[in-house]
């Protein structure tokens, strides 16, 4: 085995803390009798160590043993990784680098593989999941990527499930498909490294989630004052007001490739929280397809690993686009199910205009948010106030009073308070105390209703 495959895992755990298994496994004999000589380990190191003194299992593809060919042996240890993962409940961490299934096993190989990808099917939900692509990743392995929860790749890996030259009109240097930066823009991976890097964001993001789907990540209360203040202008920089929300101001961005929606994970009183929010451009915030869709994965992973949701949402409304009417429809369904149906607390927090139906997919009160704040100068509304008085005027109307009026009584974010959709109006530099303070009650929430078995009386 290479130093390389080694020094991967090396640079990634606690010093001193990996132990290898399956060491001298080697393939076995094949039909096809190949004469290539028998390499120990088969092309890959398996085995398990720790990252902040928390139990994780590794394993890391050898390029330089048949160019990290996945053979029937190799795929079966990191399969019997998986086992083991599921078993106690700990993160699962790859490093691929490979050319894909290895010839001369044929079937024995392709099953072995299908039997590795079933098993990452199995432990989704269930354990996180993280990738590292640090050479070639193509064909099934491409699947094996989109199961994991969080995927960085190297400036000059690969990530393919058929080759650019492949492509009918296409060609490596027209465009690249399997470059990292195309596979980063349209949300494929989380985040684009370099070999000092990657090892840095996957231990940020390994401290941020829990070990499994029923494991409480409290520790120690952060020293980050509790009571600490947050700046917000309403400038739009939404991510840097979910920074400075932040314990210690750490946010560990997910798939921000795609920034029609900012998702990621904070602490809050050392708590682990989801984080998802809509991104401004010019002044305007609108939902299109791929933000959607990043946003349900992301709501129902945190609801299978019972990390409680925040929502910071400003929006104008829909995309529009062709893509939008096409699909939109059938991809808010999928959000509002995803909302509905997730169990864990959920906040929102409005920072900015909340305009038409928009708002209901941003984890409003009617799709079950357990507590909804709100600046102060925000505002909600159906629609703005002037197009409202346009359609709402008759003749001889005065439409600029028509939309002052309407504004008046309509638009306000008192209003929504006092129909009960807001359950308070806050203030940006009480941003974090409240926020504590709702997950804080929330932490024990229960549907206790369905245990009842009859009356207390």
């Amino acid at each position: 085995m290479s130093n390389k495959a080694r020094e991967i895992i090396e640079n990634l755990l606690d010093d001193n803390s990996f132990v290898e298994f399956g060491k001298q496994i080697t393939a076995r004999n094949t039909d096809f009798n190949y004469s290539e000589p028998k390499k120990e380990s088969d092309g890959v190191i398996t085995g398990h160590g720790l990252i902040d003194e928390r139990l994780v299992f590794v394993y890391s593809q050898d390029a330089e043993v048949l160019g990290g060919s996945i053979g029937e042996m190799h795929a079966k240890k990191i399969a019997d990784l998986y086992r083991m993962a599921i078993k106690v409940g700990a993160p699962v961490i790859g490093f691929i680098n490979s050319n894909g299934v290895r010839l001369y096993e044929s079937m024995d190989a392709i099953e072995a593989i299908g039997n590795l990808i079933r098993l990452a099917s199995k432990a989704s939900g269930v354990v996180p999941q993280v990738l590292g692509i640090v050479g070639n990743c193509g064909g099934c392995l491409n699947v094996l990527a989109s199961m994991n929860d969080y995927v960085v790749m190297l400036e000059d890996a690969k990530l393919f499930i058929n080759s650019p030259d492949t492509i009918e009109g296409n060609y490596k240097d027209k465009l690249d498909t399997s470059a990292a930066e195309y596979q980063f823009n349209n949300g494929n991976i989380d985040a684009i490294a370099t070999e000092d890097s990657m090892p840095i964001l996957i231990r940020n993001y390994i401290d941020v989630v829990p070990n499994n789907n029923v494991d409480s990540d409290i520790d120690d209360i952060t020293e980050d004052d509790l009571n600490r203040g947050v700046s917000y202008d309403g400038n739009g920089d939404i991510k840097a007001l979910i920074t400075e929300i932040a314990d210690d101001n750490i946010f560990v961005e997910t798939k921000a490739g795609i920034n029609n929606v900012i998702c990621g994970f904070i602490k809050l009183a050392d708590q682990t929280i989801g984080v998802a929010a809509n991104s401004e451009t010019d002044g305007k915030s609108y939902l299109n397809l791929e933000g959607t869709n990043k946003l349900t994965d992301f709501v129902k992973y945190c609801d299978a690993f019972s990390i409680p949701i925040l929502t910071i949402t400003t929006i104008d409304g829909f995309e529009a686009d062709y893509a939008t009417e096409i699909s939109m429809g059938n991809a808010l369904s999928k959000l509002a199910f995803a909302f509905t149906e997730a169990t864990v607390p959920k906040i929102n927090l409005i920072v900015g205009d909340v305009i038409g139906s928009g708002y209901i997919f941003m984890n409003s009160k009617a799709l079950g948010a357990d507590m909804v704040y709100a600046y102060s100068d925000a505002k909600m509304a159906i629609m703005d106030e002037k197009l409202a008085a346009k359609i709402l005027c008759n003749e001889g109307d005065d439409v600029n009073e028509l939309a002052t009026t309407f504004g008046s009584t309509n638009t306000g974010i008192e209003n929504g308070a006092k129909r009960g959709y807001i359950d308070r109006i806050i203030e940006p530099a009480d941003t974090r105390k409240y926020l504590i303070d709702g997950f804080e009650i929330l932490y024990s929430k229960n549907n206790y209703v369905d245990f009842k078995k009859h009356s207390g009386k």
